[in-house]
């Protein structure tokens, strides 16, 4: 069944996306139903983020279920504010739709959306729709909280401390290179192909369904642990280091044979002849958490769960380097996504 937007109009179709959102935070006073969204925060905080995915550039409907880009835009706003040590709480979402998607489609997108900010507890209090003559635009506002004083920036880390990465690099990078793969293969061969994903499933899981690591933030309360700096890894591993040295004015020193990597990033990488150091540290949209702590800090961390000690923060005269297996130093470059192309 395919429903025409034109047939219930722009406020019909808000009406049918948002009719059974309900909220659950406290500090939702007042949500989707009104000319703006009512907060109330005390003791705490407010963090506020915002991310634009637009069509051709962020994702590829061709191999992006709506449901997963719905899903998928969301989490990638948690994930900022998880980087602050704060937690989200509600999102804002505006979407720029042209004439080719249908009622149904749009339906798919919210089913994402919902089912992300229901397990992440997060409420949808607002947005926007407008037309788009460009293909699908989504843009969302998440608001979220943290306790006073235990915020945390980039531009904290201090000469000896360690860096830190949660869970796994380079897999959503090599589950984007098969899905381009398998799509270049597909408008090749047409009737004559069909796609194969056996044994891949968590590099397309990771591309196309990350997850926000709300997990590492709850293991460092529980452990009364600040990080003195953190970042989501959603540009590579080399750039995020660099905006935290840049910022908190150091240098640092990775080692290639600690840096995470899953099985099938390594086996998918030989497959394609790729490097897959490089692809850890420059593919992007893993959404791990990378942070710095003091070293008096290292055993609680190392005894965490999916927490990796690759790397200490270094003077800044030093620069930022990259330890290979054979003890050669290769400066770290920021070669990970650029949103404006180059």
């Amino acid at each position: 069944m395919r429903t025409e937007i034109s047939t219930i109009g722009e406020f019909g179709l808000i009406r049918r996306l948002t009719e059974n959102i309900s909220t659950g935070n406290s500090s939702t006073i007042q949500g989707i139903g009104d000319d703006a969204a009512v907060l109330e925060y005390s003791r705490k905080q407010v963090l506020v983020t915002t991310d634009l995915l637009l069509e051709g550039i962020h994702f590829d409907l061709s191999y992006s279920p709506l449901k997963h880009i719905g899903y998928k835009a969301a989490i990638v706003n948690f994930s900022d504010i998880y980087a602050m040590n704060g937690h989200p709480k509600q999102i804002t979402v505006s979407i720029g739709i042209s004439k080719r998607f249908c009622i149904e489609e749009l339906e798919e997108f919210y089913m994402g959306l919902k089912l992300a900010c229901s397990i992440y507890g997060v409420d949808i209090i607002g947005g926007d729709t407008s037309t788009s003559l460009t293909g699908l635009a989504i843009s969302i506002t998440c608001i979220g909280e943290a306790d006073k004083g235990k915020i945390v920036y980039r531009n904290g880390a201090k000469d000896g401390n360690i860096i830190c990465v949660s869970g796994d690099l380079g897999a959503a990078y090599m589950g984007l290179q098969l899905l381009e793969r398998e799509k270049q293969m597909f408008e090749d061969l047409r009737n004559d192909f069909v796609a194969d994903f056996s044994g891949k499933e968590y590099l397309l899981e990771r591309q196309l369904k990350p997850e926000a690591r709300k997990d590492v933030i709850d293991m460092l309360e529980q452990a009364s642990v600040i990080p003195t700096a953190m970042i989501d890894i959603s540009d590579g591993l080399s750039s995020e280091l660099l905006h935290i040295t840049h910022a908190s004015g150091t240098g640092c020193r990775i080692y290639e044979e600690r840096i995470p990597i899953d099985y099938q990033t390594a086996a998918m990488a030989e497959t394609f002849n790729m490097n897959v150091v490089t692809a850890a540290l420059n593919g992007g949209e893993d959404y791990e958490l990378l942070f710095t702590v003091p070293i008096s800090s290292y055993d609680i961390i190392t005894a965490m769960n999916g927490i990796h000690v690759i790397g200490y923060v270094s003077e800044a005269a030093m620069g930022n380097c990259l330890i290979g297996r054979d003890g050669g130093e290769i400066p770290l470059m920021a070669q990970g996504w650029n949103p404006l192309g180059g």
